[in-house]
């Protein structure tokens, strides 16, 4: 692989450490500012949140900037929106930290995917994408275990400044690895608009919404339910985290495979045993090995259906003429699923249905997610099936 896709990789993985390792450090916050559980949550809500708005922005804004500074400047973004989190007085600081930072998210890797293909020959540009999202799958198996350790054993504010240097070690990378690649054209923002008036975009979109916020629910207060429920130790939320992350490179390695076969199929499958596992897991909480097995497969069958959602929404788009729009505003739509995913969590814990409650909000946003997928496949007519997709 050419040297230039581990600066991309480098990128990708401080990407995924700011967004997940909030699951693992959330009591330190909560403590640090005090506030209750649901309100720190509001760190990983902005967040997604930030996504959402910034990705279809950016896109826009910068389409006509050379895309390697284009990156050199998301990359600055990223650090100076960690550092911000790192140094806030209080909560509402640390949450601007997060919007700011989560502006970088989805247009770095919109960007970093065209550069990617573009370094290697067209048979090998699925295997390059492929490696600059590993960033992404070893911060889940890697930096998000050991960012909950840090926190736990020395401070949550480290943990921020150790992803601002990871942005500025990326901002330096891209500077001398990456090539540069002249800018893009300007969005015909009309004509890619129009694609949101397909029945089939918005429920495609729909599902990536509800999908991956179903995972997200629970996750985002997997601490203190693992400590108050399950009764395990703060070393011992690390080590779930860890199965976390473990989930997730398996469910990425699922997803991909079997939608080649079958996108709805997969879809209907991985949507229908997350909303199982999230009801398991709420109802033997208090059981470590039930914990630990719920939260190995909610990440494996959550992470599962991002691959068949993202080439049903690209498939759809491209139909109705409008591809780019409708990858960055999808990027943006698993993070708006990721902040609903979030709040309803913290609202069923706020309304005193208990720490282990996010689970069993989670299976319903994921059979939301199965519903519309019904709905998507039905629209679809004899286009897909639930045996081999095209």
């Amino acid at each position: 692989m050419p040297v230039a896709l581990f600066a991309l990789a480098i990128g990708a993985f401080g990407i995924g450490l700011t967004e997940f390792v909030i699951a693992g450090i959330l009591p330190q916050i909560a403590r640090d500012f005090g506030v209750d559980i649901p309100a720190a949550g509001l760190m990983a809500t902005t967040y997604a949140l930030g996504v959402f708005v910034g990705a279809p922005i950016l896109t826009i804004l910068g389409a006509k900037v050379p895309r390697k500074t284009m990156l050199i400047g998301l990359a600055v973004i990223f650090t100076l929106g960690n550092a911000l989190t790192a140094l806030a007085p209080s909560l509402p600081i640390a949450l601007a930290g997060r919007i700011l930072t989560a502006f970088n998210h989805g247009t770095f890797f919109g960007i970093g995917s065209i550069i990617a293909a573009s370094l290697v020959a067209k048979d090998r540009q699925a295997s390059a994408i492929a490696f600059m999202f590993s960033g992404l799958t070893m911060a889940n198996l890697i930096g998000v275990p050991a960012g909950t350790w840090l926190a736990q054993v020395y401070d949550w504010r480290l943990v921020f400044w150790l992803i601002a240097g990871i942005g500025l070690v990326t901002a330096l990378s891209v500077a001398l690895l990456v090539p540069r690649v002249e800018a893009g054209k300007a969005i015909a923002l009309k004509a890619e608009l129009r694609a949101f008036m397909d029945p089939q975009v918005l429920l495609a979109m729909g599902i990536t919404i509800f999908g991956p916020a179903a995972f997200f629910t629970s996750i985002t207060y997997i601490a203190p339910m693992m400590v108050e429920e399950t009764g395990l130790s703060e070393a011992g939320v690390a080590r779930i985290m860890v199965l976390f992350g473990l989930g997730l490179v398996v469910g990425n390695w699922i997803g991909g495979r079997f939608a080649d076969r079958s996108l709805f199929g997969t879809l209907f499958v991985t949507l229908t045993a997350q909303a199982a596992v999230l009801l398991v897991f709420w109802l033997g909480v208090s059981s470590a090995a039930v914990a630990s097995a719920s939260v190995f497969l909610m990440a494996a069958f959550g992470f599962a259906t991002v691959s068949p959602i993202q080439k049903l929404v690209m498939d759809r788009a491209s139909h109705a003429g409008a591809p780019t729009m409708a990858a960055s505003v999808n990027i943006g739509m698993f993070n708006l699923g990721n902040a609903i995913g979030a709040w309803a969590g913290g609202a069923t814990i706020a309304a005193g249905f208990g720490l282990a409650s996010p689970n069993w909000a989670g299976a319903i946003l994921s059979l939301v997610a199965l519903g519309l997928a019904v709905a998507a496949w039905l629209s679809a007519g004899r286009e897909y099936s639930a045996v081999p997709a095209e």
